[in-house]
């Protein structure tokens, strides 16, 4: 049976949702209503559209590409470093970030929260044996060292660092700091003072209370330390946390599936990071100034972290979590272009796009103003936006070079542009200081300490012009540096339980002093036993030049593990 409608149904069924109608002009045409029917494509034609439905974004105001280039507006930054380094040696260049303020920051904040506990509790072990007294900034630079080392000499536990045994000795922790002192320091290590917290009810609370004047801290030297190049990138880090955490993050596909995770701006070429934010859970209220609400909130995540660099002709390379067709005009209004893949069902990208399949190779595209939306169908349909890019492609090299792929250019550079993030986690990841925690804010200020240290790298590699190390040996400069150069008595890298077991011992006569020209000491195996002997013969060859007796001791303390 046939259907009737009056007018106002037809004119209401002409119009599409966002209230343009097909009747609006003269030049409606077959095309307006399906774009796809005039433009070239590198593969099959794809199939004849559907009829509108109401939950489907208007798509007649796309059209043809035609190779119509878009507005590039120039680049109006000073890349580079933006500050005066002293001496071109690299603690110069983490003395950028992790600088004084820093570690006056911890000391304050340890010392405090020091006092505050053991006040709070008088029977605590720290006040019955009088174990803690304040630090300073050259012990919490050392602690703070030592602890970076834990990432490069990895051990199953914290006090197997300070171990005696002969496989596991590693005589640098012993030399620099008490195994007790370190454990103090970093049972009371804190950034800020509880006692100023808002509670949890109230709107000004922070979740990020504990560590946020340090992260502040970082955040801006990140930023004024350095202006990053043209192509800038924006992608989330994943921090290993097992621990409780309301914004702890789950995540199956990951390899560290429980993690905390970080937004991260990044440099392109290089992977300096350039600003940072810590996901806080869906509870925080982000408001970047000037940012449209039409963005939705993982357009607000970008806005917020590119906002410094708006209008200075930047182009930003984003993947499908962020991609939005609202976020890219709203930055293409600010001179900032953008290029990303894209979700298939993102709203107003336009579906004719997705209709039909395609051979390999085969790539479709249309433009709506600045914005132009492609497929490309490779191993699997890949959907992209891009505000600074036309439809070309470029031949590029597949199957160890034994093959030719037309790709579209706005992919390829994608693929150069999108691993700023990738690459500096993957200079990270071997030296993380993975070490189980239940306080999150500790493990949170250690692995921003080593995107310092990651970020003075890369100024450094800049600054040196072919003088540069690889990045461990720039580490074991710096963290040599802080520990030797500036340390009154450097302490020793031998071990006597070690040395001991191993090499040539020759025993010789303690040599005399002013007081005594046959002096004797106390025989190492003798005292160990709970026996008082003296003896005037030692071993010269030992660390600790222990006196030994020369007839069964000393060969005892030489060839047995537990004399």
């Amino acid at each position: 049976m046939a259907c009737y409608y009056t007018a106002e149904e037809s004119y209401t069924i002409l119009v599409d949702c966002d209230g343009d109608t097909l009747e609006d002009s003269d030049t409606n045409t077959a095309s307006d209503i399906d774009p796809l029917n005039e433009f070239s494509s590198h593969g099959a034609p794809p199939s004849s559209t559907r009829g509108w439905s109401g939950s489907t974004a208007p798509e007649h105001n796309w059209v043809p590409p035609n190779l119509m280039a878009p507005e590039i507006p120039p680049f109006m930054a000073t890349p580079g470093i933006a500050v005066t380094v002293d001496a071109c040696e690299p603690l110069n260049y983490f003395e950028l970030f992790m600088s004084n303020d820093i570690f006056e920051l911890m000391v304050e904040q340890t010392n405090l929260f020091a006092n505050q506990y053991l006040s709070a509790n008088p029977g605590s072990n720290y006040n019955r044996r009088n174990m803690w007294h304040p630090t300073d900034v050259a012990e919490m630079r050392k602690f703070w060292a030592l602890t970076l080392v834990m990432g490069i000499v990895k051990k199953p536990s914290i006090r197997s660092y300070w171990c005696k045994h002969p496989i596991l000795a590693t005589p640098l922790f012993s030399g620099v700091m008490k195994r007790d002192r370190y454990e103090q320091m970093l049972r009371f290590l804190h950034f800020n003072d509880n006692t100023l917290s808002p509670p949890r009810n109230d709107p000004l609370f922070d979740r990020l209370y504990k560590i946020r004047p340090f992260i502040q801290l970082l955040s801006d030297k990140f930023s004024q330390n350095y202006v990053p190049n043209e192509n800038i990138c924006i992608d989330e880090s994943l921090m290993k946390f097992k621990g409780t955490l309301l914004f702890k993050q789950y995540i199956p596909s990951k390899r560290s599936r429980y993690s905390i995770k970080l937004f991260k701006l990044c440099e392109s070429t290089t992977g300096y990071i350039w600003a940072f934010r810590i996901y806080q859970g869906n509870v925080s209220k982000l408001d970047p100034p000037g940012c449209p609400d039409s963005v939705g909130t993982n357009g607000k995540i970008v806005w917020d972290l590119i906002l410094p660099l708006l209008n200075k002709g930047y182009k930003l390379w984003v993947d499908n979590y962020y991609t939005s067709i609202a976020l890219f005009q709203n930055l293409s209004c600010f001179e900032t272009l953008a290029c990303g893949t894209v979700r298939k069902n993102r709203r107003g990208f336009p579906q004719t796009l997705t209709r039909g399949r395609r051979s390999r190779g085969s790539s479709s595209a249309l433009r709506k103003d600045e914005m132009l939306a492609l497929r490309f169908t490779d191993m699997k349909d890949v959907y992209m936006l891009s505000t600074m890019h036309d439809e070309r492609t470029v031949p590029v090299s597949v199957r160890g070079g034994t093959e030719q792929l037309e790709k579209p250019k706005c992919i390829v550079d994608y693929n150069k542009y999108m691993e700023g993030v990738h690459l500096a986690d993957q200079c990270i990841q071997p030296y993380l200081v993975n070490r189980k925690s239940r306080t999150w804010y500790k493990k949170i200020a250690i692995y921003l300490s080593q995107i310092a240290m990651f970020n003075s790298y890369v100024l450094y590699k800049k600054e040196a012009k072919g003088r540069s190390y690889p990045f461990l040996d720039f580490m074991l400069k710096i963290l040599s540096d802080i520990l030797f150069t500036h340390a009154p008595n450097p302490p020793s890298l031998e071990s006597d339980d070690v040395q001991r077991l191993f090499g040539k011992h020759f025993p010789s006569r303690i040599p005399p002093t002013p007081c005594k020209k046959s002096p004797q000491r106390k025989c190492r195996v003798c005292y160990k036993k709970g026996v008082r002997k003296d003896s005037s013969y030692y071993c010269p060859s030992c660390p600790s030049l222990p006196a030994l007796c020369i007839t069964n001791c000393y060969k005892v303390y030489h060839t047995e593990l537990n004399y």
